[in-house]
């Protein structure tokens, strides 16, 4: 083995660890030592994630305790003495147990600890720490990835997760962190208040006072909903939610509503895939509902299934979706009269450019920041004041309705998205039927996605020199049309590839490329964050002259992403 692996490994045999882990060390192959400890879990700019177990490169009781006590280090730093912390969990295997260990390492620092008392939704624990001024936060979850995962996302005082120059500067105090000896464990269990119940009507009712058209809801309060939590979070507050609404059909997949870390009726928990959504599609089609919704374990993401002009049951996908939300709370203000002059809405920019031409036609601002809701929460700070946030996303199933929370919000978007069904039933219409109206004023944009996986210590390496091929050499042409602008996010330059021109990107650093073709096509290239594998997103548009012609322009839509896809290697 390796000699710095074997020393790691050592170090925990040696040292103070609970005989347990030491004994579970011994039974371990040289293999899955090696890749157990080849690394240490990296503090990325939003916390940890990884597979649950033994090892520097896991998620375990002490690589959250050496996190938390960096973490704890740093807010002292920023904020002295007075700090306060909320943290919230949610049903993953060990989610309870790394957030109590969680809340005993800040508590024994001194620390004032908001602990939910039991699982709870991500969006929850950002709307805790505005309502309870405290100076972070700590939300232990996965989010959708598979079930041997778990993970620790950070948070700041205006509970967005951390953005510059904080994500870096709790790195450094993390990495300061050498030894579990470095860790206060114990000592201040006084400082830990637990949070209960009373706070859920608390959120309930400021994601009642996002609603834009409650008579619609009134008078569409039967509108036949199908909800599924896939076995997560969402169960504790989307059905409470949508009654407070009015909605009174409400029908729950009863075979995914208990909360459950093995997620035993799914392969993956993410409802942006369509087997973790088929119990749900089951129930609406066999009960003729008007919407099904779906959200993933922490319950900050969104899924969407209607019927479509056949009468067919489909799921939106992610930037359909964004689509649909924006430009409801853009027309649905406007038709009110509550519209302001400076709104302003924020998008990523991997997210469907369909947006921006709606906003712009709207007379709304329209931001783009990169991938990350922290992102849009930063356009948020820098423009407080000035200009009034309505609504941001991203084509990952993500939305923030309101500025009362400054991360997505699965809860608050299920019941934006039943009170859009409402709004256009009231008018003998779907949601479907709106989204062909949209492309017939807007354009027909579609859009979609490619992930390559490549797992284990290799994988990094290869993700890394594909990146590097694109940045080297880039296509000049791509299905016979020219790339004009070539956009470099990591060295925040963008060329103007027909005239030669390069202009600054003014967003942050981040390992993203995107070609832009002369027929408006879009490409990016992006490695993911949170997950061993790098994301290929394509956007291509033309006009939809009529609705009758809505499946002949679609096809010409996949054909040329299909086109693209194979023409970069892309697939298999």
């Amino acid at each position: 083995m390796d000699n710095k692996i074997q020393e790691k490994v050592n170090v925990w045999l040696n040292g103070n660890y609970d005989q347990s882990v030491k004994d579970a060390i011994k039974q371990l192959s040289e293999d899955e030592l090696a890749d157990a400890f080849y690394k240490n879990l990296e503090f990325g700019t939003g916390g940890l994630r990884g597979i649950m177990g033994i090892g520097t490169n896991r998620m375990n009781k002490y690589t959250v305790g050496m996190a938390t006590q960096g973490y704890a280090n740093y807010l002292k730093i920023c904020f002295g003495d007075d700090v306060s912390v909320a943290i919230a969990h949610d049903c993953r295997n060990n989610s309870r147990f790394f957030a109590e260990t969680t809340a005993n390492v800040f508590a024994a620092n001194g620390i004032k600890v908001y602990l939910f008392e039991a699982l709870r939704p991500t969006p929850e624990l950002s709307f805790a720490i505005r309502h309870f001024g405290c100076k972070g936060g700590v939300v232990c979850t996965a989010s959708h990835n598979p079930k041997e995962y778990n993970g620790y996302k950070a948070y700041w005082n205006d509970g967005s997760q951390l953005v510059p120059p904080h994500d870096k500067n709790v790195i450094i105090e993390v990495d300061k962190i050498a030894s579990v000896d470095d860790v206060k464990w114990s000592g201040g269990e006084s400082n830990i208040i637990p949070v209960g119940k009373e706070f859920d009507a608390i959120y309930i009712d400021m994601v009642k006072g996002l609603s834009v058209y409650p008579e619609a809801c009134a008078a569409q309060h039967d509108l036949k909903i199908v909800y599924t939590s896939i076995h997560g979070t969402g169960i504790v507050l989307v059905p409470d939610v949508l009654k407070k609404f009015g909605f009174t059909n409400i029908n729950v997949v009863e075979e995914q509503m208990v909360p459950d870390g093995n997620f035993p009726t799914v392969v993956y928990p993410n409802p942006e895939e369509t087997e973790a959504m088929s119990m749900g599609l089951a129930k609406a089609k066999a009960i003729n509902a008007d919407i099904l919704l779906g959200t993933d374990p922490d319950a900050d993401r969104v899924a969407i299934g209607v019927k479509n002009h056949k009468g067919e049951w489909v799921l939106l996908n992610g930037n359909q979706t964004a689509m649909i939300a924006f430009n409801y709370m853009i027309e649905a203000r406007k038709a009110k009269g509550i519209a302001q002059p400076n709104d302003m809405v924020v998008k990523t920019i991997v997210t469907t450019d369909m947006i921006d031409i709606i906003a712009k036609e709207n007379n709304v601002a329209c931001y783009n920041v990169l991938t990350g809701f922290k992102w849009i929460a930063a356009a948020i700070r820098e423009k407080e004041g000035k200009e009034n946030y309505i609504i941001g996303g991203e084509e990952s199933f993500g939305l923030m309705i309101g500025d009362k929370i400054r991360d997505k919000d699965g809860i608050s978007a299920v019941a934006l998205a039943c009170e859009m069904a409402a709004y256009e039933k009231n008018k003998g219409r779907s949601l479907f039927d709106k989204l062909i109206d949209l492309y017939l004023q807007y354009g027909f944009y579609k859009e979609s996605l490619v992930n390559i996986v490549r797992k284990g210590m290799n994988g990094a390496k290869e993700i890394a020199e594909m990146m590097e091929g694109y940045r080297k050499n880039p296509p000049t042409t791509i299905d016979g049309a020219p790339v004009a602008k070539l956009y470099d996010y990591e060295l925040q330059v963008g060329k103007n590839l027909q005239t030669g021109e390069s202009f600054k990107i003014d967003l942050p650093k981040s390992n993203v490329l995107q070609f832009e073709l002369a027929d408006g096509t879009k490409i990016s290239a992006r490695p993911s964050g949170t997950e061993p594998k790098i994301k290929f997103y394509f956007s291509v548009n033309t006009k939809l002259l009529a609705a009758a012609e809505f499946d002949a322009t679609e096809k010409i839509l996949d054909d040329k992403i299909e086109r693209i896809i194979g023409e970069m290697k892309l697939r298999g």
